[in-house]
């Protein structure tokens, strides 16, 4: 009987009440929630940040090694002519005679390299004439490429690309066992038994009446670049190119 009893006290118990959260418990839950929300998005804005970055500096040297390729291209592609200067320096811009480069091509092609401001900065920037078959469009695209680097003309703008940021660039040449500057004596050659022509002269346009002094190719071109601060790579960059062919064309 006291059993039965029992049993039935139990049964006829309340059952218990169910506790919930309370309004602070809430807003504190809420704040933590809030702040592992702003942590993880400031991680993944990071995240998103570096790799931006890593992209730019990806692609920045890419651009740098491609520009490098083109300029070692374009030198092993030097051709030599008759009363010609095939690879010209004034200190400023390069100016240089090359084979071209298309399937089943014969012809020449006249490249220019100059450093100028473009977009408030400096860069460097590389200029290419059509294919050329015949003296007279040889001088007038030796012509074209000197005048490209002082003051482009609309269709001579058309044709130039724009590579790297670049602060400043010089350019040396290997003779003689040395290492010289193109626009000093030691620089230049002093083989041929004619007087050589007054510098303007070799830098214009040769005349059909007045060739351009042919000069022999230096057996080395060095190259170096200051490249500005804020890139992938700064400060200087030295490229030493060594023709294929020592003593003769390429």
């Amino acid at each position: 009987m006291s059993v039965a009893m029992f049993e039935l006290t139990l049964s006829r118990r309340p059952p218990a009440r169910v506790r919930g959260f309370t309004l602070i418990e809430l807003l504190v839950a809420i704040g933590v929630l809030a702040l592992m929300a702003v942590l993880t998005w400031r991680g993944l804005d990071g995240i998103s940040r570096a790799q931006g970055q890593l992209q730019q500096r990806s692609d920045e040297v890419q651009t740098l090694q491609a520009t490098l390729g083109q300029w070692t291209a374009d030198l092993d592609a030097l051709a030599e002519q008759p009363n010609w200067k095939s690879l010209d320096w004034d200190g400023r811009s390069m100016r240089l005679l090359r084979y071209d480069s298309s399937a089943n091509a014969d012809g020449l092609r006249v490249v220019a390299w100059v450093r100028r401001g473009v977009g408030g900065a400096a860069q460097w920037v590389r200029w290419q004439s059509g294919v050329m078959t015949t003296r007279p469009q040889l001088e007038l695209a030796w012509l074209n490429a000197q005048r490209w680097a002082q003051t482009p003309s609309p269709e001579d703008s058309a044709r130039e690309v724009k590579t790297i940021a670049l602060e400043d660039w010089q350019i040396f040449y290997y003779r003689g066992n040395a290492w010289t500057n193109p626009l000093s004596s030691a620089g230049t050659s002093t083989a041929a038994a004619a007087p050589a022509p007054a510098a303007t002269a070799s830098d214009a346009a040769p005349a059909p009446a007045t060739p351009a002094k042919q000069e022999p190719l230096p057996d080395g071109v060095r190259l170096v670049l200051t490249l500005p601060d804020g890139q992938a790579l700064s400060g200087t960059l030295t490229r030493d190119w060594v023709r294929p062919v020592l003593g003769g064309a390429p």
